[in-house]
């Protein structure tokens, strides 16, 4: 458990707050693109089953402590568009940019997990994001 101020553990909750919301956005736009485009039924079944395990990440960290942390109002990026966001042209660009997204959030969540009184989570968090490491290789012909 961090021993600095309650403030910084509230910052570390709210930073996991957010990159649970988006490994599970992520997942979300991933697991449609093996639904409904690749028509992948074992990837996207797959997507969904790590998907719903967020839930047991969720509630390791707690899930009021999360969602007591969580303040969109003062989130300085909660407006914030990069323009390759904005100009994205092909679902390939969009699926390989949330693959990114969602290696990118679980690597957060494995960091700062380690740092509650919840570390079991990061191993949870290590394994989906080799999970996608491996999807995106696998995959990567045919996205």
């Amino acid at each position: 458990m961090i021993s600095d101020t309650t403030n910084d553990l509230k910052a570390v909750f709210r930073i996991l707050d957010a990159n649970l919301n988006r490994l599970r956005e992520a997942l979300r736009v991933i697991e449609e693109y093996f639904r409904f485009m690749i028509a992948g039924e074992t990837v996207a079944v797959q997507l969904k089953h790590m998907r719903h395990s967020l839930e047991e990440i969720e509630a390791g960290l707690g899930a009021a402590r999360l969602l007591a942390a969580r303040d969109t109002q003062t989130d300085p990026f909660a407006n914030v568009n990069r323009p390759e966001e904005l100009n994205r042209t092909t679902a390939r660009q969009i699926v390989v940019a949330n693959l990114k997204r969602g290696q990118e959030a679980a690597r957060v969540i494995e960091e700062y997990s380690k740092i509650t009184d919840a570390a079991p989570v990061s191993e949870r968090a290590k394994t989906i994001r080799f999970t996608l490491y491996a999807l995106e290789k696998e995959r990567g012909e045919s996205l």
